[in-house]
């Protein structure tokens, strides 16, 4: 069964059985699917590169420019994932950094049932890797994620918190879960909003919609929220203003009737935008260093090698 972001427990698979796929199953698992506190705060004090993840980013975005947002963000997931599990080197080789990220978009591309082929995930310039060496590494990120792909992320929460709005016009309620889904995108960019729990950055998001789209309304969806025993109330507002930050940075003030109208808002938009500038870094240094596009097969045969031995191959 195609794995669906918004339904992660949903499994076809009758002789095992995934836990029963409600709230309160998603609430106590959420935290397995979220990095480390350590790689967290190592990103923040500076003391992993943030440049790694960054180019990582940037090489998923590349990856992906012929799909929708959600596969990036799934994609993202695992990175951050699995890099928080690892010891990783102050320098990492640049074709190490691109061969992880290359993986994880072909792990999130199995799970959501993407087609595509391995030209789809090389991208222009850098490095080409083989099917062989993709799928050893895809290997080393299962183990890593202790084969837990189908990840919980805020839009898992999305269906459960917009209920508590008690919305009676389905366009409305579409217009502001597409909003929280823009904020959602740009949240995942955030290292402040990584050690958030998925389920407060959902309730922040749609919050943060409702209080650009519906702001009216907003301290009644605020209090109904907060009643929530699932919502920690103060890390919510705090990731609320965060989110409403990062609106004004980017000057979104549309209306209700122009998000129900224009097709120019989408996720797809906002996840482009966001990469943009990163993308541009990439093509600037392929440029400075004239990348030759080796073939990498020098990989070790071992699926339990660590991240940090891959810098000797």
């Amino acid at each position: 069964m195609e794995f669906d972001l918004e339904n992660p427990l949903t499994n076809s698979n009758h002789l095992c059985p995934p836990p029963s796929p409600n709230s309160t199953s998603l609430f106590l698992l959420e935290s397995d699917h979220m990095p480390s506190h350590h790689y967290i705060q190592s990103l923040k004090a500076g003391a992993f590169p943030t440049s790694v993840r960054r180019n990582a980013i940037a090489s998923i975005s590349l990856f992906c420019c012929r799909f929708g947002p959600f596969l990036p963000y799934l994609a993202v997931n695992y990175l951050d994932r699995f890099l928080s599990s690892q010891g990783i080197p102050q320098q990492p080789k640049t074709w190490v950094v691109r061969l992880v990220a290359c993986s994880c978009v072909s792990l999130a591309a199995k799970m959501t049932k993407t087609e595509f082929s391995l030209i789809d995930f090389q991208g222009d310039g850098g490095f080409i890797f083989d099917a062989q060496t993709i799928e050893r590494m895809e290997y080393l990120i299962l183990g890593a994620l202790k084969w837990r792909m189908r990840s919980i992320t805020p839009f898992s929460f999305i269906s459960f918190f917009i209920s508590f709005f008690n919305l009676k016009d389905p366009p409305l309620r579409q217009a502001l879960k597409a909003r929280a889904v823009e904020l959602i995108l740009k949240a995942q960019m955030d290292t402040r909003l990584m050690e958030l729990r998925p389920s407060i950055i959902a309730a922040s998001a749609l919050l943060s919609a409702s209080h650009q789209l519906l702001p009216l309304q907003f301290p009644c969806f605020r209090k109904a929220i907060s009643s929530c025993s699932y919502v920690n109330k103060e890390n919510m507002l705090q990731c609320c203003n965060w989110m409403q930050e990062m609106g004004k940075e980017g000057e979104q003030s549309e209306s209700v009737d122009e998000i129900m109208a224009s097709s120019s808002n989408t996720p797809v938009n906002v996840l482009d935008q966001h990469f943009s500038c990163w993308e541009s870094e990439i093509a600037a240094d392929a440029t400075k260093t004239d990348i030759k596009r080796p073939r990498i097969n020098d990989y070790p045969d071992n699926h339990s090698v660590h991240f940090s031995q891959l810098q000797h191959c």
